[in-house]
């Protein structure tokens, strides 16, 4: 299943394309990639699935 998340340039829900588990300063996991229409960069907090 792919990881979604909300593209600010299209003002869309799009799979995030390169997805790459990334951790934040706090400890908490997040995802960032990039927007497969446009190549906006995505970020979403949350564990990948």
């Amino acid at each position: 299943m792919a990881v979604t998340g909300y593209c600010m340039k299209c003002k869309q829900t799009r799979e995030i394309a390169d997805a790459q588990p990334t951790t934040l300063k706090n400890g908490k996991p997040a995802t960032t990639g990039k927007c497969p229409v446009c190549g906006t960069k995505i970020f979403k907090i949350g564990k990948a699935a």
